[in-house]
């Protein structure tokens, strides 16, 4: 015998995507509705999060002079490399957090979150390497870049997870 369960749909709710979860009783019978935002669009709020988040590790570890240390002594191979990890937990965590469930309809947006949240990161942390003169730039652009991905690792990191707060 089969039984009929009620689906869950998506609906947008004051602007927002929620998932809507039918509760149902033994009997297959719909006693309430739950609401989950689903957050798998990209908005300015989200850009927002995403700025602040990168400052809070950019700034403590940008001032740090071993930071500026390991820019100057680190091949640029093992700094791409390093850039390259960033790149691929912030996807993974993004994937987990966001769009596991939802990830044939929203790719677009999925990548979109994914070079957001790296890019701004590497805004933040280039500006405030620039502010504190340690991102020489027009002297030493290669170094300047290697000491922004260096930083731009936590920043990223930290980017991501304050993405996912609501």
């Amino acid at each position: 015998m089969e039984t009929n369960k009620p689906e869950t749909t998506v609906k947008r709710i004051g602007g927002y995507l929620h998932r809507v979860v039918p509760v149902v009783d033994s009997a297959g019978k719909i006693l309430n509705y739950a609401l989950s935002p689903l957050m798998v669009e990209f908005r300015l709020r989200d850009l927002m999060q995403i700025i602040v988040g990168a400052s809070i590790l950019a700034v403590p570890v940008a001032f740090t002079e071993e930071t500026w240390n390991l820019g100057a002594q680190l091949p640029l191979a093992n700094v791409l490399w390093l850039s390259a990890l960033s790149a691929i937990f912030i996807a993974l965590f993004v994937y987990y957090n966001f769009y596991r469930f939802t990830f044939k309809g929203h790719i677009f947006q999925y990548v979109k979150r994914i070079v957001a949240i790296y890019f701004f990161s590497l805004l933040v942390v280039g500006l405030i390497l620039t502010i504190i003169q340690k991102c020489p730039w027009g002297t030493d652009n290669l170094l300047a870049m290697k000491r922004m991905l260096i930083v731009a690792f936590p920043a990223s990191m930290s980017a991501a997870i304050s993405d996912t707060l609501k």
